[in-house]
This record gives structure tokens, sequence and C-alpha cells, in this order.
């Protein structure tokens, strides 16, 4: 890939992002670092996926992408819990309301729900909860699956924001969490 096409990489709107996270600053706490730069990230690869898959991508689902990134984890911290999927939602919702988006929330509720199963996401729901679940698995992966994505390019996203720890606090809770409940190791996964 030529130098000059990094240049031209999608670019998550990191105001529209760092406005909806600031509010969740002292909830996440020390993880706020690494948690906006995984949001980031993912919604970078996700718009990286739509630019390959799709000629537009409006502004508007872009939009979405975003919101349900922002949402999409935070129940790590506002459930205290590594089955976090459904503590995600309420605070979704919340956000969706105050901004008079509630017509969005079934969409970005399914990407929330559905952004760690297992396998592709069937016809029947939006085309976003499918590159949504592509995107996260980017970052969760740290690039080692990438849906066609160039590793040269996932590497300078990577480099540009950084994993801050991202990571490893999933590690600690992770192994916390299969020590306590030992019958279910990874309840987020959906198959």
């Amino acid at each position: 890939m030529p130098k000059h096409a990094l240049n031209a990489l999608p670019r998550a709107n990191l105001q529209h992002i760092d406005s909806i996270l600031s509010e969740w600053k002292p909830v996440i706490g020390s993880d706020y670092e690494g948690y906006r730069n995984h949001v980031v990230r993912m919604v970078t690869f996700c718009l990286m996926l739509r630019r390959a898959s799709v000629q537009d991508s409006s502004e508007e689902d872009q939009r979405k992408i975003e919101i349900a990134g922002c949402f999409h984890d935070i129940g790590l911290w506002t459930g205290n819990s590594l089955d976090y999927l459904l503590p995600s939602l309420p605070p979704a919702r919340r956000y969706l309301s105050a901004q008079g988006l509630d017509a969005w929330a079934d969409e970005i509720e399914s990407m929330i729900l559905l952004h760690h199963k297992v396998t592709s996401v069937q016809a029947g729901v939006s085309p976003l909860v499918e590159l949504f679940r592509q995107g996260d698995l980017v970052d969760f992966s740290l690039g080692s699956v990438r849906f066609g994505l160039p590793g040269k390019v996932v590497r300078k996203v990577q480099a540009i924001f950084p994993n801050a720890g991202f990571h490893k606090m999933l590690a600690r809770r992770s192994a916390r969490w299969v020590v306590q409940h030992p019958l279910n190791p990874l309840p987020m996964l959906k198959w």
C-alpha cells in the first residue's frame, strides 16, 4: 500500500467519541485511555472495512458505529462483570434517548449484543452488526484476524492509538472470572 494511502484512511470522529466517553471517565478510571483507544481503533477498523465493501458510507452509519463503539464494553465497568453485554445496553439507551435517536436503539443494541458472536451475523439484521463484529475482532485479536485489511495499515492504527493496557486489563478480569465461574468461562461469547 503506498504511503499516501495511509493518510487517506477513514477516520473515527475523535471529538464525537471523546464527547460520549468523557462522561464515563470517572467510572472507567485508570482503564480510560486503554478503552478509549480500543474504541477508536475498532471504529477505525469498521470504517476501513466499510469502505472496502461499500461505495457510499454515510455519516449516519459512522455515527451509529461510533455510538455503539463507545458503549459496547461499558458494562465491564458499570456492571463490574465480564458478563457485560446486557449491562452495556442501558447506558447506550439513555444516551440515544437524550440525543433524540431512539429510532437507532434496536440496531445499536444488536451491534453491542452480537459483537462477540463467534460466527458471522446472518441476514435479517443491519449489515452494520456484522461490520461492527468484524471491526472489534480485528482489534481484540491484536490484528491477527484482519478480514482482508492490510497488516501494515492495522499496525499503523495500533501505533497511533496504542493499547495502553487494554488487553492486559481484559486478561486480568478474565482470569478472575474463570476462577469464580469455571463453568461459564467466557460469558460474553455468543454462537
